[in-house]
């Protein structure tokens, strides 16, 4: 049961950042960055607002497909592992694709 607990806290800490990321990123003025460190984002995206709305659900998704896996670990742990595993490769592309397309519509043409 511990090893349940310590899964579930793992993925809760994997969520975290995304939640933080898409709660304060919503109503800034600069854009959320899908890389770190991306000086260059400001002078494509020409609708901040509207680029930052998308992007803070998108986290919000992927952050709740985190506290998913961290339920499935604890009620049970192969669950738990194959959902990890899951969010950390398919997950990872397909919000990448998601970003590539919040992108493409807020993007300066």
């Amino acid at each position: 049961m511990v090893g349940n607990i310590i899964g579930l806290i793992c993925c809760l800490l994997c969520a975290l950042p995304f939640f933080v990321l898409a709660a304060f990123g919503k109503d800034s003025d600069e854009p959320i960055n899908f890389w770190s460190g991306d000086t260059t984002l400001k002078s494509k995206v020409r609708d901040v607002k509207g680029y930052n709305k998308e992007m803070s659900a998108l986290y919000n998704q992927y952050g709740a497909a985190f506290v998913i896996a961290g339920l499935g670990c604890l009620i049970l742990p192969v669950t738990g592992v194959i959902l990890i595993g899951l969010n950390s490769t398919l997950g990872l592309y397909l919000v990448y694709r998601k970003y590539r397309k919040i992108l493409q519509m807020y993007e300066r043409g």
